[in-house]
């Protein structure tokens, strides 16, 4: 997969490994931890399955990701980042039959699609970048290793269904459910409604989750070694390539908060169950973004898409503020009103670096480095920018008024501005 470009991150003074430490919620224990363990953050965030354009619940979710990257660098921390794509799964190729798209050609074309927003919105791209397609190898290898060590087992074809399909035993795991914590009669439901399959014929547990699909006619299918002919399920390519990059255990698992079941806790078992134990130290899930009451989906038809903004004129930045507007974890509604908002919140701030000089921002600075230490908390941090802002623009004002007085007030610092706008630029992503 080809990566997008990284946006430059200016240096900011100070901070360096000398500061609060960056803390997030973690969904399995619900408290806040480290995000980093060490001097190094190690981040595997789930990727897009690519038949379709990226919306702003994919917005919300990676830019969440990318404010605890800017601030492990700002802190000092190396960081490792890795993302897939889900470049074969049913719902991809189900959109390419209705389309009559090939679904080769329908996965690059909106993985492109995702990379260029992804660009504009000056998302920092991970390190790694790798589809499915490219993890089979390894994907099989962790579903022989299942498989040999007794916790998969194959499902006999029933006339149906082909001989050769490849289930987990959830149930083998005795960790499983820490993460989402849901009763069993809550899985089987939101198991059949996240791709779940817990009527198959030949399971010992509704709950089982697909390693391996045989072969099927008219569907993409490659060489699986022992297992044969096939395609892997999805949760088990999550794990295999977060255990290639990342190594058996990682600091953060993230994406949006529909994936802690079955996804994440599927692919957490895989992990724990061939010597992975904790798999990830922590879980970090972003809140569900609605429209018209609905939460944003493809399959209900209700999105704002990131491509239809910019084709309409809107700046990136406005389309960042939006979002950053609200806590990460939170469910919000996307409305009108909010990215006119942005827009105006947006103005003020470039008017504010436009300014010669301004009241003295090195506070302003560790006050969103605070702010974002404390579970990423965007909105606190931009209300700080807000502030400043404020303050720089009524001097300014004031000195309109009376032009001999000072313009900037007796603390004015010409440097300030240029601090003000790399410290938009290196923490929050927004360009002034």
């Amino acid at each position: 997969m080809t990566r997008w470009p990284t946006p430059p991150l200016p240096e900011l003074p100070g901070r360096r490994g000398d500061g609060p430490t960056v803390r997030v919620c973690d969904t399995a224990t619900g408290g806040l931890v480290p995000a980093a363990s060490g001097p190094e953050g190690r981040l595997y965030v789930c990727g897009i399955t690519p038949y379709d354009a990226t919306h702003m619940g994919h917005a919300a979710t990676y830019l969440a990701f990318d404010l605890l990257l800017r601030a492990w660098r700002d802190a000092g921390i190396d960081t490792r980042y890795v993302q897939n794509v889900t470049d074969v799964d049913d719902p991809l190729l189900e959109r390419a039959a209705e389309t009559g798209v090939d679904w080769r050609v329908l996965a690059d074309e909106q993985t492109q699609l995702f990379a260029t927003d992804m660009a504009a919105l000056r998302v920092v791209p991970p390190d790694v970048y790798e589809g499915a397609t490219d993890a089979i190898p390894r994907i099989v290898a962790l579903v022989d290793d299942l498989l040999d060590q007794g916790y998969a087992y194959r499902v006999p074809g029933d006339g149906t269904e082909p001989d050769g399909d490849v289930y987990f035993s959830v149930h083998a795991d005795p960790d499983f459910g820490a993460i989402s914590h849901l009763g069993e009669p809550a899985m089987l439901e939101v198991f059949a409604e996240r791709g779940g399959d817990p009527g198959r014929e030949g399971k010992k547990h509704p709950l089982d989750a697909l390693l391996w699909r045989a072969g099927r006619r008219g569907e993409p299918c490659w060489d699986g070694g022992p297992l044969g002919r096939g395609r892997p399920g999805w949760h088990i390519e999550c794990t295999a390539i977060a255990l290639e990059h990342l190594g058996a255990v990682f600091d953060v698992q993230g994406g949006g908060s529909d994936l802690v079941f079955p996804h994440h806790e599927m692919s957490a078992a895989h992990g724990r169950m061939i010597g992975a134990r904790p798999f990830a130290r922590a879980y970090v899930h972003a809140g569900m973004v609605g429209l018209d009451g609905h939460k944003m989906s493809k399959s209900r038809g209700n999105l704002v898409l990131v491509s239809d903004l910019r084709a309409a004129g809107v700046d990136p930045a406005a389309i960042r503020l939006s979002v950053l507007a609200h806590n990460f974890r939170d469910e919000w509604e996307w409305t009108d009103a909010g990215l006119e908002d942005a827009v105006a919140r947006l103005a003020r701030w470039r008017s504010a670096v436009a300014l010669p000089a301004g009241p003295d921002a090195t506070a302003l600075l560790e006050q969103v480095r605070e702010r974002l230490a404390d579970d990423l908390d965007a909105p606190g941090a931009l209300a700080a920018v807000d502030a400043w802002a404020a303050q720089a623009l009524d001097a300014d004002s004031t000195a309109a008024r009376a032009p001999d007085a000072d313009s900037t007030g007796p603390d004015a610092d010409s440097n300030a501005p240029a601090l003000v706008r790399d410290i938009a630029d290196a923490l929050l992503g927004i360009a002034l």
